[in-house]
């Protein structure tokens, strides 16, 4: 369950380190770090909440997903045509609103399946630091890789990098309607 949870998280830092280029250890570890921080929280979040809010989120969260990956996904586009290089020096993935904004649209089937855990009544510490530490693992693998296609391929991999995010928000979308 950990590993399908952090495919978003994957994809997404493939993405952030195609963009990047260079990773630097800081940035690497920003977003590992919050990826796994946010996947661990948001079972936690969904658990406490149970069936109570449920019937709230779920009508929502697949949009909220789509909507914050379309989003930055559509900025890296536009900043890998448009964008010199001095402004996309200026422009980091790993800090900010678009590390928060990141973190939640990664985390969002995360609190889904905390909700899950609740209504089941299972005990929700382990698997969330399970699906957390994975998260992060694979967020480092992800954006390690990401950095060094980033280097290689150059805006061609940007714009592939904001396509996939595009492209997750889609699949996050098309997941949540096809089962409602």
């Amino acid at each position: 369950m950990a590993v399908g949870l952090a495919m978003d998280a994957l994809a997404v830092a493939i993405a952030t380190g195609i963009v990047l280029g260079k990773v630097s250890a800081r940035q690497m570890f920003r977003l590992s770090f919050h990826f796994g921080l946010f996947q661990f929280l948001m079972p936690v979040i969904g658990w406490l909440a149970g069936l109570s809010v449920e019937r709230y989120i779920s009508g929502y969260d697949h949009w909220l997903a789509f909507g914050l990956l379309a989003f930055i996904g559509a900025k890296m586009i536009y900043e890998a045509l448009c964008g010199n290089d001095k402004e996309k020096k200026g422009s980091d993935p790993t800090r900010g609103s678009s590390l928060v904004l990141l973190s939640v649209a990664t985390s969002m089937d995360a609190l889904a399946v905390g909700l899950s855990l609740g209504v089941l009544r299972i005990e929700i510490w382990y698997p969330s630091v399970v699906i957390g530490l994975v998260a992060a693992a694979l967020t480092a693998a992800g954006l390690h890789l990401g950095g060094r296609l980033g280097q290689r391929f150059g805006r061609k991999m940007e714009i592939a990098g904001g396509l996939i995010l595009v492209g997750i928000g889609f699949k996050i979308l098309l997941q949540h309607l096809m089962h409602h």
